[in-house]
């Protein structure tokens, strides 16, 4: 009996959706991500033997390392068939090097997407693992280490133990917290619109803006402008200056790259980098499809490049023509430049299959919600990218009154194009129509002004960034790569470096320290063209054209200077983050200074070591907080106070009523015949979880936090948060498990 071939995937989903393409004559083993990784308890780097990482096995996977040792040996060949990027080259070096196996029976193979026809190409085109491409990964590790393990430690003398800092997530910590030093700097600037409504002769009245005086651009900077000019524009006699009518044209955007994706799944979804990545990964291994098994629905989801396949050129033009009509297929197919520091590894992200049965609707109860509008998302961005362009009349009028001029703009659609699939939004294109002005306003006729409106406006400062527009920034910059976006966004929130805020993300008061600290000690590592230099030069060692060790050289030669240098500083530099305070200490009468900890900031004795004494800071004790609740030992009204293990409830009687009790959540006890609300609590340990306020009389409990909101699919009165590793913040369901995006 012939022996099988083993076929090594990462994924679990992926193994099966490949095994019923490959048929008896092989079998798919998933290794579960990595199996070999540095370790964690120390550098696991030899400088001196040109930068060698000490890799061990991880922790856990002993028994998936042993049941892919023992098929390989059973098998004829072994076909390494990980993710197609840097990242899944290194694994599968790594497995290989575990196999036991000699090197001429193991094979490399690459699923773009993980369709019959692409399984089946891909198997008959085997080759051997490029090292170059395993190099590029190593060197992107090492160095990552490198910076965590020599620089985290200056942090924990310099503010406190704990901390960390990342060779790329702290340049994008520093663009946050230059943006928000912007936004403290900015001053507003006062300024004024004069907008009109007219009305000329039998046509309806339109509003037009004021634009220029004496045939120059007008600005007016304060209310005193703007009456001089309402009141001259009231002796005005207005009139018709021109009308222009133009057709312009509204090309398609590129299909999605993975930058592109999150951008705008991030906005249109309102969902988080990592989530939107752990939902394209599930498209990409595939989806369980009554009839069809286990399917691959998108292509590779990690990508920099808009270059798409002639085949599926081919397949989304015969889609267009038959399901939409020929006046929406372009005469030649469109392709897209990609931009020139793409590695153009792979084709831009698009569905693999285009035929009815594979729609987005004909999916969308085979699918989650969450997998619903991004697989549609994605559909309707590739079908769009090669249909004709939308087409409008652009009318612009401009209306006269002596020496001022007014405007106004409208446009009608006249064919719909690409947006008949895919509408793009304000900030993208504004395509929405703006249809205000009269049909077939004539030129040279006069106007009656019926309305003058002077509008105050202020200068805004730039806006904060949100991940959709962070992942813009890092992208346009050269920084990381798209495999690494939702990693240094999840990674600096995780830090509590930042937080977000109605989808904005603001720098803590802990990231902009630990910022200020790695910009002054290291100016030259933690900066946008070193970082995006580093990029290059991991490209470059991918490519064959620098080496491991010589990129590594340039790299740590200048960081150790750095830190030799930074050492002789670090006195001036803990200046900028202890702060001194007027307060003496009422144990050794020294002065008070603020001080960082685990759990912010806080008052210490400036004598320390010498004296320990150490309090809140006052400043942190925040006014109180008003409820409306009653204290129900004295009947004083209860505050919000805030202590190591966050808020909670306080009688504003303390000290003499020391009553506390756990902040509510505001949702009802989802217990029948319970009138009590859920409240946060602690174990003795303090793990947090939530529970009823009439505990011991209802013994509701539950580790994840509810919210206030009824299950669509059952109708439970509540659902609860879960944070998960593989979907990001997600709300579920309780009793039907339903789940939706968070």
């Amino acid at each position: 009996m012939a022996k099988k071939s083993l076929v090594v995937v990462e994924s679990p989903a992926k193994a099966k959706t490949i095994n019923k393409y490959l048929g008896s004559g092989f079998e798919v083993a998933a290794s579960v991500g990595h199996i070999i990784d540095l370790p964690k308890t120390k550098l696991g780097v030899s400088i001196e033997e040109g930068f060698k990482p000490q890799y061990v096995r991880i922790r856990g996977k002993e028994k998936i390392i042993k049941d892919l040792q023992n098929k390989a040996q059973k098998s004829e060949k072994v076909y390494i068939a990980t993710d197609p990027d840097r990242e899944g080259e290194a694994i599968a070096y790594h497995i290989s090097s575990i196999l036991n196996k000699d090197e001429s029976d193991i094979y490399r193979v690459e699923f773009n997407e993980i369709t019959r026809g692409a399984v089946d190409e891909a198997m008959k085109h085997p080759r051997s693992i490029d090292m170059n491409r395993v190099y590029s990964q190593q060197a992107r590790r090492v160095l990552d280490r490198i910076v965590g393990y020599k620089i985290s430690p200056f942090l924990w003398e310099v503010i406190y133990r704990g901390l960390s800092a990342g060779r790329v997530q702290s340049v994008a910590l520093r663009l946050i917290c230059e943006r928000e030093e912007e936004i403290r700097n900015f001053t507003p600037e006062e300024f004024w619109n004069i907008f009109a409504l007219v009305k000329a002769e039998e046509y309806d009245p339109f509003r037009v803006k004021l634009v220029k005086f004496n045939n120059k651009k007008i600005k007016i900077h304060n209310q005193k402008e703007a009456e001089e000019h309402l009141a001259a524009l009231r002796s005005e006699q207005f009139g018709i200056a021109s009308v222009q009518r133009k057709e312009v044209k509204r090309q398609p955007a590129p299909p999605f790259t993975t930058s592109t994706m999150q951008q705008v799944a991030s906005r249109r979804l309102r969902m988080s980098t990592k989530r939107i990545m752990g939902i394209a990964q599930s498209l990409y291994e595939g989806v369980e499809i009554p009839g069809q098994g286990s399917v691959g629905l998108i292509t590779y989801m990690r990508t920099d490049s808009t270059r798409i396949s002639p085949v599926a050129i081919d397949a989304v033009r015969e889609f267009i023509q038959g399901n939409l009509g020929e006046e929406f297929v372009p005469d030649r197919p469109r392709h897209f430049k990609t931009k020139k520091s793409a590695q153009d590894a792979h084709e831009a992200i698009r569905p693999t299959y285009l035929s009815p049965e594979f729609s987005p609707e004909a999916l969308k109860d085979k699918l989650t919600a969450d997998q619903f509008r991004l697989y549609d998302l994605i559909w309707k961005r590739f079908v769009a990218c090669q249909m004709t362009p939308a087409v409008f009349e652009k009318t612009t009028v401009e209306v006269s009154g002596g020496k001022y001029i007014f405007q106004a703009e409208g446009e009608v659609m006249k064919f719909p194009g690409f947006m008949k699939v895919y509408k793009e939004e304000l900030g993208e294109n504004n395509n929405e129509d703006r249809s205000a002005i009269p049909a077939n306003l004539k030129e040279g006729i006069p106007c009656q002004l019926k309305e003058l409106i002077p509008e105050q406006n202020f200068t805004k400062p730039p806006a904060r960034y949100t991940e959709s527009t962070l992942v813009k920034e890092l992208d346009r910059l050269g920084i990381g790569r798209p495999s690494t976006y939702a990693q240094i966004v999840s990674t600096i929130l995780q830090r509590k470096y930042v937080e977000r805020k109605e989808q904005k993300l603001f720098a803590t008061e802990l990231g902009e320290t630990v910022n200020k600290i790695l910009v002054k000690g290291f100016p030259d590592l933690f900066n946008v063209s070193f970082t995006a230099k580093m990029e290059e030069k991991l490209d470059e060692i991918a490519n064959n054209g620098a080496s491991y060790e010589q990129v590594m050289t340039e790299f740590y030669n200048p960081l150790m200077t750095s830190l030799e240098r930074i050492q002789k500083e670090k006195e001036e530099l803990k200046s900028l983050v202890v702060q001194e305070t007027e307060q003496k200490c009422e144990k050794c009468g020294r002065p008070m200074v603020i001080r960082w900890g685990r759990n912010g900031r806080f008052l210490a004795c400036s004598g320390f070591p010498e004296c320990r004494n150490t309090k809140p800071l006052e400043e942190d004790q925040q006014q109180p907080e008003e409820t409306g609740e009653i204290c129900d030992i004295c009947g004083s009204p209860m505050i919000i106070k805030r202590g190591r293990y966050g808020a909670f409830l306080a009688c504003s009687n303390y000290p003499k009523c020391k009553n506390t009790r756990p902040l509510s959540t505001g949702i009802s006890c989802p217990r029948e015949d319970c009138d009590g609300k859920i409240v946060e609590r602690r174990t003795k340990k303090g793990r947090v979880f939530y529970g009823c306020s009439n505990y011991p009389k209802c013994d509701f409990v539950s580790w994840d936090k509810p919210v206030n909101k009824e299950c669509p699919q059952c109708g439970n009165r509540y659902m609860v948060e879960k944070n998960l590793k593989s979907k990001g913040l997600i709300l579920r369901c309780p009793e039907c498990k339903y789940e939706e995006s968070a």
